[in-house]
């Protein structure tokens, strides 16, 4: 089985899902977030190529336990070190994703070094716990799909799957028409 890689969503696809779902991770100028990459892992979910976005560590993660939409991300030494975001996850294409490079180069500043080091310690967590990931992805889509109205907390915090699916297929088509 491939190792769970980085990858970057691009900036345009994000802004038409957000059109649809304001639960879309923003990537709004006006939210200050033109910088912040869409930036996740990509698992296989309901036979589609979803992203699930990984996240900074925030004091709010400190308190908060693991969960159908949340799992946070520790190092060896117990310390927060990112999440994943289970409930922004976003269905996806090859088209609209790039793997991100997290190997250290001579080129890189000291803080770009330490910016991969962190990357690379969330990508080894992510694939030590590849399987438990899928899962939870799988389960929440079918939970949130399946039976919204039995989980209507859950279901408010999560994008709207099918609606985002939907998006995708447009862009598929329009892709293949051009």
């Amino acid at each position: 089985m491939a190792r769970l890689r980085f990858y970057k969503v691009d900036m345009k696809y994000i802004r038409n899902l957000a059109a649809v779902d304001d639960k879309v991770m923003s990537v709004s100028p006006q939210n200050n977030k033109e910088t912040r990459p869409f930036l996740g892992i990509i698992i296989v979910c309901n036979d589609k190529e979803y992203c699930i976005p990984l996240t900074s560590p925030k004091a709010k993660h400190i308190n908060m336990k693991n969960r159908e939409d949340f799992s946070r991300i520790i190092d060896k030494k117990g310390k927060i070190i990112g999440a994943l975001n289970f409930n922004n996850m976003i269905p996806v294409t090859k088209d609209v994703i790039t793997p991100l490079d997290i190997r250290e180069n001579s080129n890189d500043s000291y803080a770009e070094c330490g910016r991969k080091k962190i990357l690379n310690v969330q990508l080894d967590w992510c694939n030590d716990n590849r399987d438990i990931i899928i899962r939870k992805a799988n389960k929440l889509y079918h939970l949130v799909t399946d039976t919204p109205d039995k989980m209507i907390n859950l279901t408010r915090r999560c994008c709207n799957f099918k609606k985002l699916e939907a998006v995708l297929e447009k862009y598929i088509a329009k892709s293949n028409n051009e």
